[in-house]
């Protein structure tokens, strides 16, 4: 059974994607292969790379002679792997992955899937003893998890590189779900937020400006790293009426 998809570029339907099994490999590149993936521009090599299936992820080998190439998780918040020229079977852990190569000055892309992706159960109730203090305290129901919600917003909805959001924007995000909001009430709540999450900022944080930006960088990076926000939690910035409907 495959365990792969290959989505090519402008792929326009289930028929054009290409499915591999664990052990099978296709190749890719500006040369036509029977059974791989063919990228028909100047800049790509006659054979740029190669991918392999492994179970629940993928090697890529980088067959160019003087390119990087980016596979970048497009659900993420920026996390990114780099396969640098002639790395042979670099592995893959995303599920969903997008390979981006350079090419005359162009930047071309084609998805990966890896829809097998495997999980234990990680129910712990049953062994004996304390059990074990979490990573990091939450309440999704409390003002300052809606804070994180909206300052993590836009890279949640699929912009991994977009610029966090201004107070005053903040502000307003959250005034259908809590009328009263205000800047200070958002300040106050990324100075909690900070110390909740013994947040460590620089010496380029130090200036009264660069501050409040320097902890809203740090939460979000913290926040989108270690998933403490998910899409699905962007529900808390919905107003109240409509979450009681749902």
């Amino acid at each position: 059974m495959y365990s792969i998809i290959v989505v090519p570029p402008s792929c326009g339907s289930v028929a054009e994607q290409l499915r591999i099994g664990t052990g099978e490999r296709i190749e890719f590149g500006r040369a036509e292969s029977g059974g791989g993936l063919t990228i028909a521009h100047a800049g790509v090599p006659r054979l740029a790379g190669e991918i392999a299936a492994h179970r629940t992820f993928w090697l890529l080998s980088n067959l160019s002679e003087d390119q990087t190439y980016v596979v970048e998780n497009p659900e993420g918040a920026g996390e990114h792997v780099k396969v640098a020229p002639g790395r042979v079977d670099a592995p893959v852990p995303f599920e969903l992955s997008r390979v981006t190569l350079p090419a005359a000055g162009d930047l071309l892309s084609f998805d990966v899937w890896a829809p097998r992706h495997a999980f234990r159960s990680v129910d712990r109730r049953a062994l004996d003893g304390a059990g074990t203090v979490p990573a990091f305290a939450l309440d999704r129901t409390k003002r300052y998890f809606a804070v994180l919600a909206a300052l993590c917003e836009r890279r949640l909805r699929g912009e991994p590189r977009a610029p966090l959001p201004a107070v005053e924007e903040i502000v307003e995000r959250l005034r259908p779900s809590w009328p009263k909001v205000s800047r200070s009430a958002v300040y106050w709540n990324i100075d909690y937020l900070a110390v909740k999450l013994r947040l460590r900022l620089g010496p380029e944080a130090a200036g009264p400006g660069q501050r409040t930006h320097g902890k809203k960088e740090s939460l979000a990076s913290l926040a989108l790293r270690f998933d403490l926000v998910r899409e699905d939690d962007l529900l808390v910035l919905a107003p109240v009426a409509s979450r009681a409907e749902r």
